[in-house]
């Protein structure tokens, strides 16, 4: 069944190098693998993501990918000493403030990869 299977998240970039580059200067993570589709990264407890090339990267208006952590300033402040510039939202039903959102179950910030991906990163109530 699906729901005891490992997911693995799927990013477009328009130039390889390019997000290479970003991936491990910015958010310090190595390629765990490189093929002819793509590159594949591994983070925790088994997730993975896959970066492939397409001329289609950053055209998604929507968070495509997330990390949780228990401490959401530690890691923006991490971020933002490499560089990683955090997004400021003021949507109905979505605002932040220095960066971040908090509602009922947690807060969360998103930022830019170098193709225009959205991700964020994100801490439970």
């Amino acid at each position: 069944m699906l729901k005891d299977l490992e997911i693995m998240a799927v990013l477009p970039a328009k130039d390889i190098s390019r997000a290479k580059d970003f991936y491990r200067d910015k958010l310090m993570l190595e390629p765990e693998t490189e093929q002819a589709d793509g590159v594949m990264y591994r983070c925790g407890k088994g997730t993975a993501f896959l970066l492939y090339e397409t001329d289609n990267a950053g055209s998604a208006k929507n968070t495509q990918m997330g990390w949780e952590t228990d401490n959401l300033e530690a890691e923006m402040e991490d971020l933002k000493g490499r560089g990683v510039v955090f997004e400021d939202y003021d949507f109905p039903g979505l605002k932040t403030e220095n960066g971040v959102a908090t509602n009922e179950w947690g807060k969360s910030a998103w930022f830019l990869d170098s193709e225009g991906n959205i991700l964020n990163v994100y801490q439970r109530a």
